[in-house]
């Protein structure tokens, strides 16, 4: 029986994969090809060359992440629940610390990155000033020490109990 044909979605999905296992080295066809178990030819059937590969699956990195904030400002609860929310899918975005890597070597990366984490301090500015904390820097601390957090490689789950103690500070400050 053959193999069914991969997808754009199928090979972007493998290189967010491989971006936070392997790092951005892994975004090229042969190391992606050996990952699918599959020819090159399927990766340059869908993708004219590696740098399109790269910025579709930098695109789709960018639309998730901002539908994921999206999402979860339409939810509802306290401001403790949608700080705690808001920690949780920050650490869940498991290509973060590679994408800061890959940032650090082409501007493109770093223009998305820059546009992700504008919003996301946007949003947690928001919840903090929402509960009256208003010096931004306290949601730059915040902020900041998510991203930290996941470049260490903590346990999702010590992070987010460190992340849980910094809303408690910040909502003891209110």
């Amino acid at each position: 029986m053959a193999k069914a044909p991969l997808s754009p979605a199928a090979w972007i999905d493998a290189g967010l994969e491989q971006l936070t296992a392997q790092g951005p080295l892994a975004l090229r066809a042969e190391p992606l090809s050996r990952h699918l178990k599959t020819s090159k030819g399927s990766f340059y059937w869908h993708f004219k060359d590696v740098p399109a590969f790269q910025k579709a699956l930098l695109a789709e990195w960018k639309s998730r992440a901002l539908a994921t904030l999206a999402d979860d400002s339409a939810q509802n609860g306290t401001p403790t629940d949608k700080m705690i929310r808001f920690g949780q899918s920050v650490q869940e975005d498991s290509p973060g610390p590679a994408l800061r890597a890959w940032a650090q070597q082409d501007k493109a990366v770093a223009k998305a990155l820059a546009e992700v984490d504008t919003a996301r301090l946007k949003r947690l500015t928001d919840l903090m000033s929402s509960i009256g904390v208003t010096n931004e820097d306290f949601a730059r601390s915040a902020y900041g020490s998510l991203v930290g957090l996941k470049q260490m490689r903590t346990d999702d789950g010590e992070a987010l109990v460190a992340f849980a103690a910094l809303v408690d500070l910040v909502m003891a400050l209110k």
